[in-house]
């Protein structure tokens, strides 16, 4: 056996493999530091109000002052398949993902709150399911980003209060 020939396909083989490859833009990533993981970061988001509702979710936020984080609730009793529940994180993730970079110095949370009809939607991973899902969480993210800037223009238009002097425990003047 030839090393010399065995070795050619292998590399031309990864030379197209790595031109498959396709990068995303650094705005459309989901690395580490843009989600929720402790249990506290998801309590501290979910003491709030929730921001927005749909028909399935509710949208829960928070100022954070850093870069747009995101978290996700998707209980077995709302939606009883793995198929399903892997279906709605993966288009609530790319959701998020598209508009990261708008909802800057949040946090946000998505959870699911109503079951998923089994009779409506009898395949878990059915066109319709996908296409009811999509079009609730784009809605919900576009009024989160709403929202988000709304929030920013009151902090910003607010000016800062001046701490409050005590006026009593100082010397007096007379």
């Amino acid at each position: 056996m030839d090393l010399a020939l065995d070795s050619e396909p292998l590399t031309r083989r990864t030379e197209v493999l790595k031109q498959d490859i396709v990068q995303l833009p650094a705005q459309a990533a989901f690395p580490k530091a843009a989600r929720l993981l402790k249990t506290d970061e998801f309590s501290s988001v979910f003491r709030l109000r929730p921001w927005r509702r749909s028909p399935h979710f509710v949208l829960y936020g928070k100022p954070s002052g850093t870069q747009a984080r995101f978290g996700l609730v998707i209980g077995k009793k709302q939606a009883p398949r793995a198929v399903t529940r892997n279906l709605i994180k993966r288009l609530a993730r790319d959701t998020f993902r598209l508009r990261r970079a708008q909802l800057n110095g949040f946090d946000i949370l998505v959870r699911l709150h109503a079951k998923i009809d089994r009779k409506a939607m009898p395949s878990a991973s059915s066109p319709p399911l996908r296409a009811l899902v999509g079009s609730e969480l784009e809605a919900l993210f576009d009024r989160a980003v709403r929202e988000a800037a709304r929030r920013r223009a009151e902090t910003v238009a607010a000016p800062p209060e001046a701490p409050a002097v005590d006026e009593s425990s100082g010397p007096s003047g007379s």
